[in-house]
């Protein structure tokens, strides 16, 4: 199995460091999840956006949503 190691800030082509930036000031880190997609920038860039709108949209509560996503990497048979 091939393994995709997240990129540090360092090594980002500069237009994601905005973004990293961004995500540093938010999170306190850049999580691995996005770490993984700068590797395709325009993927990471289009990503954030539709991130944001789930995230932090709608009446649900964070928490539920994060819990969702753990539920779908567990029935996915995610290790990570």
């Amino acid at each position: 199995m091939s393994i995709v190691n997240p990129l540090p800030r360092g090594k980002t082509a500069a237009e994601l460091h905005p973004i990293y930036d961004g995500l540093s000031k938010k999170f306190g880190k850049t999580p691995n999840t996005f770490g993984l997609m700068a590797h395709w920038p325009e993927v990471l860039a289009k990503f954030l956006p539709f991130y944001s709108a789930v995230m932090e949209g709608s009446t649900v509560e964070v928490c539920y949503k994060e819990l969702a996503c753990l539920k779908t990497a567990l029935i996915n048979g995610c290790q990570y």
